[in-house]
């Protein structure tokens, strides 16, 4: 599903290089749960924008279900970045003025979806994450959790072919972790692919891979 090949990125911060990507090179198959676990500053915010199609590679290959990135047009990227890959942050990126039902169908909303369909997706993703009885609730009246549990909500309702969680757990306390990581057990459990980014190597094991990237160069490690 995901191929980079020798990928680079360069960033010039005051007046030097710096190889965020150091010709990195990854793979990973429809239906894994993959975790990709670095330090503060190692590239793995850069890895995942590339792997979400919010950024482009230097030089090197992204191929995403066999096609170059580089071969698809911006309508095309905006499509697969609002319908292939549910994003979920690690600061929830919730908008205040809505409920949690709301946000969750804002992404809907967007995609044009009739209203029925909005309303039948909503429900079904508040319920897989135990928050139908909170969806009248705005993010200030909910827990970390909670509103790491609407963001997942959020990025399900657009039934993604990837999730791609950036530090999802960075956030919240230990118990809480669980019963997020929990859920994307669950969703492991179904056939979704799943990469997830972060510095917790508690967290990272949990995956069935670890990615490691550090100075911008990753190598791989085997979990049971």
């Amino acid at each position: 599903m995901i191929i980079l090949k020798d990928v680079c990125k360069r960033y010039q911060v005051g007046g030097e290089t710096v190889n965020a990507l150091d010709h990195a090179c990854l793979h990973i198959r429809q239906g894994e749960f993959v975790a990709i676990i670095g330090p503060s500053g190692s590239g793995k915010s850069t890895l995942m924008n590339i792997i979400g199609c919010l950024d482009l590679a230097d030089s090197g290959r992204y191929e995403l279900d066999g096609q170059s990135i580089e071969e698809y047009s911006e309508e095309e990227l905006a499509k697969i970045r609002s319908r292939k890959i549910g994003f979920i942050f690690q600061n929830f990126n919730l908008i205040p003025k809505l409920t949690a039902e709301e946000n969750v169908e804002l992404p809907l909303i967007y995609q044009q979806l009739p209203k029925r369909e909005r309303q039948e997706r909503v429900e079904q993703a508040l319920e897989q994450v135990g928050l139908w009885n909170r969806r009248q609730h705005k993010p200030t009246e909910l827990s970390g959790g909670q509103q790491q549990r609407v963001a997942i909500a959020r990025a399900l309702a657009t039934r993604p072919a990837i999730f791609l969680a950036d530090e999802p757990t960075g956030n919240l306390d230990s118990k809480t972790t669980g019963e997020i990581m929990d859920i994307f057990h669950g969703l492991h459990r179904q056939g979704s692919t799943i990469v997830l980014i972060t510095h917790d190597s508690g967290v990272a094991a949990q995956a069935a891979r670890r990615v490691h990237i550090l100075d911008g160069k990753v190598t791989e490690e085997e979990t049971v």
